[in-house]
């Protein structure tokens, strides 16, 4: 039905099709400009379910761990930035979760009342920003997304908000633009840095191992670029010779041999490459051109793959190399060049080295966004200026993309920062929790106490995604992280269900008494019983109560961390005791006890059937997720996670070996188990096509999880 490109660009710009439908509805058709809105909301969500559910070539698959609905497309061409978007088990949830809150939240617009109409265009606005974050994988053009998310929120609480909206919205832009500046600069060091001719180089495979270092392909590298690097595919390579005096093209032909012998011919700028019957692979190939004396004078070709079926790739370099870095904004990419090439470790920065400083820099911006505490004092202010819809975004989606920031970019580009500070994020997310939740105590305003519940919430994310359990001292494994970043991530989902449905049920009274005391509130049960009912079960589910969506997550995370640092995992867990300290302090003083003391109590009247409609779907929401947490959300994001985990410790184990801890004196040293074991360290078998064999060898070493690699 859909193809990748359509799709997706569908989903993203659909709401800026619908502002611009808006700019031409005449001004005080207030109704007309709500359900058009409403209408385009919608409408991406059902396009969302329809191309990622349905039968199609974007369906999305549960048992891929790749990315999928992959386009890339030339944008700025001068600086290699593309119009680059695609969706894996990371972001898919994500973008589901935004398109659902986007609806909720329109739902929820009918208490706007002035200038609705630019109220609605900027909400549209702001979604595209949301939706555009989760789906690009140009670093540039998700930084654009990320910037056109902060003028729409700016305005929508500096003018819609509460009596100090203007300070308020001031304040949130600050601090996001900061995060943003912070970003901007470890971008620009990432692409000037990042070289695309070195991960070219490690992803070749080595005679007939089947899987190489880097998956080329999975990069999803422009035609355009890959023929710059001397790299296409499918029997037709095109390189680039370039020095100071000269630019030509070489293209190398690929034929058959008439007879039973290979041959090359060199022809000016073209090589035709004859191979005979039965030697028609990426070996062969190799072996013939780097023979021939006109053609190695020309390139250097390097075995790639070897189908064994007359279908190969070679990567090349031409002679004299130009040694011309290729630099990317492309996020797979970068993230392979971080963590299989040293372009990030080379260059150093008042003596640390550029991945060092980009994941501080990139880890500010995105804790600035989740909110992680000392950067979080804008959260408080903005939701309880903030009106009603734009709270429920704010908390149930623009928070989440602070840590879809940091498992996104900042560990896969900068894996060294993220190892060498593991203890600090995790005691920045654990600090956040325990001090979220003691402020939520101490509130009195019915709106702030639900905002810094979010403070601790998201803590829990902090502290699932920087649990790098997978070192020496537990042999490398990954389950625990794995756990914990799964813990994570469906963590953000569950929060976005219940503190959406939080923040709507406090704007369902004060839209009525018009005030958030909480001492001017009870006996709201008597008379908005069903209210009352849908609200406990919301606010049960951001407690935690088992069998609602806020329990998997905070446990898988609570779990993960024992492995990590068993005095964190305790105070963690000592936060759900806090968390159902204010949870159930708030339903008694507001739903329970003494009569209402507070002013407006004639209009305490029955919940409409609109809002009973947005928070029932919430309720059945955290019912559902809190029981079926794998077959509802883990199922999406498992290999995906599976999958950076192992890439992660992989890159651990490397780490280690070229950077092994020191002694008291500071001499290097090598961690070993008990006892010493031999291993035989063997080479690749030589391939039956011809391939040079390579000689056997088994040396001795200690069983040091560092130095073994047991596959």
């Amino acid at each position: 039905m859909f193809d990748p490109l359509l799709l997706l660009s569908l989903i993203v710009f659909l709401p800026v099709l619908g502002a611009l439908v808006l700019a031409f509805v005449p001004s005080g058709k207030d109704d007309v400009a709500r359900y058009i809105t409403l209408g385009f909301t919608i409408a991406v969500l059902v396009v969302s379910v329809v191309g990622f559910f349905g039968d199609g070539a974007t369906h999305f698959e549960d048992d891929v761990a790749s990315m999928q609905s992959v386009f890339n497309l030339p944008w700025i061409d001068s600086f290699d930035i593309e119009y680059y978007m695609g969706l894996d088990g990371i972001s898919f949830p994500l973008v589901m979760l935004t398109a659902l809150v986007s609806v909720l939240a329109m739902g929820a617009s009918w208490s706007i009342k002035k200038h609705v109409k630019g109220y609605c265009i900027l909400f549209l606005l702001l979604e595209t920003g949301m939706l555009g974050v989760f789906m690009s994988l140009d670093f540039f053009l998700f930084y654009v997304f990320w910037e056109v998310m902060l003028l729409p929120m700016y305005f929508l609480i500096g003018i819609w908000g509460g009596e100090r909206r203007e300070y308020a919205a001031i304040k949130f832009f600050l601090y996001t633009l900061v995060g943003s500046v912070l970003m901007l600069i470890a971008i620009l060091m990432l692409y000037f840095n990042s070289d695309l001719n070195k991960i070219a180089e490690v992803s070749t495979l080595t005679q007939d191992r089947e899987v190489a270092a880097v998956d080329w392909d999975s990069l999803h590298i422009s035609p355009e670029v890959e023929r710059l690097l001397g790299r296409t595919t499918n029997g037709d390579l095109s390189l680039m010779r370039t020095d100071e005096h000269s630019e030509e093209e070489l293209e190398i032909i690929f034929g058959s041999s008439p007879d039973d012998q290979s041959n090359v011919v060199v022809n000016g700028c073209t090589i035709n490459v004859n191979l005979a019957d039965g030697h028609k692979t990426a070996a062969d190939a190799t072996r013939a051109i780097n023979a021939s004396e006109a053609a190695s004078a020309l390139v250097t070709a390097s075995l790639s793959g070897d189908q064994g079926n007359g279908s190969f790739t070679l990567t090349g370099s031409t002679l004299p190399a130009g040694g011309k870095p290729v630099h990317t904004f492309n996020l797979l990419a970068l993230a392979a060049i971080g963590q299989h090439t040293d372009c990030f470790d080379d260059a150093l920065l008042f003596g640390w080295t550029i991945q060092r400083w980009c994941f501080i820099l990139l880890f500010i911006g995105f804790a600035i966004k989740v909110p992680c505490v000392p950067v979080h004092t804008w959260l408080p202010d903005a939701h309880v200026q903030a009106p009603t819809p734009i709270s429920m975004i704010l908390a149930g989606v623009l928070l989440k993309m602070g840590g879809y920031g940091i498992i996104r970019i900042c560990y896969p580009i900068c894996p060294a920062g993220g190892y060498e500070l593991a203890y600090l994020v995790c005691a920045l997310g654990v600090v956040s929790m325990v001090y979220g939740a003691f402020a939520a105590m101490a509130q009195t305003d019915f709106k702030r106490l639900v905002a810094y519940s979010s403070v601790s919430h998201m803590g829990y994310v902090v502290l699932g995604l920087g649990v790098w359990s997978a070192r020496s001292g537990n042999l490398y494994n990954s389950d625990y992280w794995n756990m914990g970043m799964q813990g994570a991530m469906f963590q953000m989902i569950a929060h976005g269900i219940s503190s959406t449905g939080m923040f709507f049920m406090v704007g369902v009274i004060y839209d009525r008494v018009h005030h958030r005391d909480l001492n001017k509130f009870g006996g709201l049960f008597s008379k908005m019983p069903v209210y009352t009912s849908l609200a406990i079960i919301i606010f049960f589910a951001g407690l935690g109560l088992p069998g609602l969506c806020g329990f998997p997550g905070e446990v898988f995370v609570v779990l993960s961390s024992f492995a990590f640092s068993p005095l964190l995992a305790i105070i963690s867990a000592t936060v759900v005791v806090l968390t159902a300290g204010y949870i159930l302090w708030a339903v008694q003083r507001v739903f329970l006890g003494a009569e209402y003391k507070g002013p407006h109590p004639e209009a305490l009247v029955p919940a409409t059937l609109r809002e009973n409609a947005i928070a029932i779907v919430l309720c059945v929401l955290a019912v559902v997720f809190g029981v079926f947490p794998y077959q509802t959300i883990l199922i999406h994001m498992d290999k995906t996670v599976d999958a950076q985990a192992a890439s992660l410790t992989e890159w651990s184990k490397r780490y280690d070996v070229a950077h092994p801890p020191k002694d008291e004196s500071g001499v290097a040293r090598q961690e070993v188990q008990d006892t010493n074991e031999q291993f035989p360290v063997v080479a690749p078998q030589a391939a039956d096509n011809g391939a040079e064999a390579t000689e056997l060898t088994a040396v001795t070493v200690q069983a040091s999880p560092t130095v073994i690699d047991r596959q």
